[in-house]
């Protein structure tokens, strides 16, 4: 078992790995985390919506000790990752982070917003700064207009626009 001072740095090198087989090798990985995280939130999310997004991510601030704020409404879901536990662990160590490494929080939440018919905005903002805004909302159109603010909007498998900077 890997302790979890050592994940970061083992998946950080795990998406250098997979990265250098090619991107669709890395999207596949991602594919294959967010079937699996859909054990976990599918049904949550599908039955109560932005209050069961707000007790997962409230769970996982704790679990993961990590500094985000959560605001939600009806019509719009938001997270604001003020420091990210996981790209600071990285970029504490000793090994460079992948170019792409914050693309996996996208790379598996994007697909099951996308199953349920949410639409996902994710701002990473800087790639090398441990933090990033991500907006669900009900309407495309709102969330169309949320990425015209956005400074460094990620994509996922089936969603074509990556990288796209303000």
């Amino acid at each position: 078992m890997i302790p979890s001072d050592h994940f970061q740095r083992f998946y950080n090198e795990v998406f250098k790995f997979l990265e250098s087989q090619g991107e669709a090798a890395l999207e596949a990985y991602w594919l294959e985390i967010s079937k699996n995280q859909e054990r976990h939130t599918l049904d949550l999310f599908r039955q109560e919506g932005f209050a069961g997004m707000e007790a997962y991510w409230t769970q996982i601030r704790h679990e993961e000790n990590c500094e985000l704020e959560i605001d939600r409404d009806d019509e719009k879901f938001e997270l604001r990752m003020t420091k990210c536990p996981s790209l600071g662990k990285v970029l504490d160590s000793d090994a460079a982070p992948m170019g792409r490494y914050c693309d996996h929080c996208a790379g598996w939440i994007g697909p099951i917003m996308d199953k349920l018919g949410y639409h996902l905005v994710y701002d990473v903002i800087d790639r090398k700064q441990p933090q990033c805004v991500m907006r669900v909302f009900k309407d495309a159109g709102q969330a169309q207009a949320a990425e015209q603010d956005a400074r460094l909007l990620m994509g996922w498998p089936g969603k074509p626009e990556v990288d796209k900077k303000r």
